[in-house]
């Protein structure tokens, strides 16, 4: 509304300032003409007169022209050129959603995995820069499929979103936590080194085996297995994924529920 006063404005001031103009002619010809009645021949009176209508005659054509032919046209200019910001602040919000979306794990509302990797990928590259650790944990629920199969799937979402939200509740605000897919999840904790890596994995194993989720009258609990790797930025993204599932492997085979680094 503010940007359509703005650009009506000056329309609306040109026409009081013809209108002002033309009326100022119309007085001045009619004092100018009464002087010169006794003095000035025929001919100079008709000329005067002549320019004065005439450029009254143009002042009111451009009046007309303003009211009836360049002011709607401004109008319909800003009124299309509100509907033009309006659709591209809500195509940039639908942008935005959109790509919300592709970096957010629908089930659980975490970061996915292409958040994920380039979340390591920029912290390995700055924090190798400033000679920090980085922290990476991965976790996977143990004996998940068993779960979907006596339960459903619907439990298992549950489940899912149950640990999702254990480990948002007992991480840092500054650390990244995902969900890679399946049962799987992984934190991104930086500026943590090996034995603060390994103290807060297993109070997230812990925290886990702790979680009680009840269906129809029975109580499911869960356990996660871990593992940890601690890098200085000095390896790829790959080396250190390959590293921390090995560990990880590890968990599984030695008993499960445990933390390896």
């Amino acid at each position: 509304m503010m940007k359509r006063m703005k650009s009506e404005l000056p329309v609306a001031l040109l026409i009081i300032m013809m209108i002002a103009a033309a009326s100022a002619l119309y007085i001045d010809n009619g004092l100018i003409k009464g002087v010169l009645d006794e003095s000035a021949d025929a001919k100079v009176l008709r000329l005067h007169g002549f320019l004065t209508y005439s450029s009254i005659a143009c002042l009111a054509a451009g009046l007309v022209l303003t009211v009836f032919w360049i002011w709607p046209l401004m109008q319909h200019h800003t009124k299309e050129q509100g509907k033009l910001q309006s659709l591209t602040g809500l195509l940039k919000e639908r942008s935005q959603k959109l790509e919300t979306e592709a970096l957010t794990d629908a089930l659980t509302g975490m970061h996915n995995r292409r958040f994920f990797d380039e979340a390591l990928s920029q912290y390995l590259a700055e924090f190798g820069r400033i000679g920090k650790p980085v922290g990476l944990v991965l976790i996977d629920l143990d004996h998940f499929k068993s779960i979907n199969d006596n339960y459903g799937h619907d439990v298992g979402d549950e489940v899912l979103r149950s640990v999702a939200l254990c480990l948002f509740e007992f991480s840092r605000y500054h650390d990244v936590v995902a969900r890679l897919g399946g049962e799987e999840f992984a934190i991104i904790a930086p500026n943590m080194g090996h034995d603060e890596l390994r103290r807060f994995a297993d109070r997230l194993r812990a925290e886990i085996a702790g979680l009680q989720i009840a269906v129809a009258g029975n109580v499911i609990n869960i356990t996660a297995s871990f593992g940890i790797h601690v890098t200085f930025g000095k390896e790829t993204p790959q080396a250190i994924m390959k590293r921390v599932d090995v560990n990880l492997y590890r968990a599984k085979q030695t008993g499960r529920n445990l933390v390896c680094a």
